[in-house]
């Protein structure tokens, strides 16, 4: 199984992330720890939305939609 996942600082509720991982558990706990670079600065993270797809091929072909132009509009009329 591989995630697609939203997430949304509580320290700055306007700065999101979008990411996709097999381990969800222990890539939030990267975000949280500051491990990830593009997330460090803006810790905490919370989730948002959580997407599970069977099929690693269509979770990264939604993270790479999520992360496009019309991808954001989408999340953010229906997630964020």
């Amino acid at each position: 199984m591989k995630y697609v996942y939203l997430l949304r600082s509580i320290s700055n509720p306007h700065r999101t992330y979008v990411g996709a991982i097999e381990d969800l558990q222990r890539r939030v706990s990267d975000h949280n720890q500051g491990k990830a670079s593009h997330t460090a600065r803006f810790v905490p993270w919370m989730l948002e939305v959580v997407v599970q797809f069977r099929d690693a091929k269509k979770a990264d072909r939604f993270e790479t939609y999520l992360k496009s132009g019309s991808g954001h509009a989408f999340a953010k009329r229906h997630f964020w």
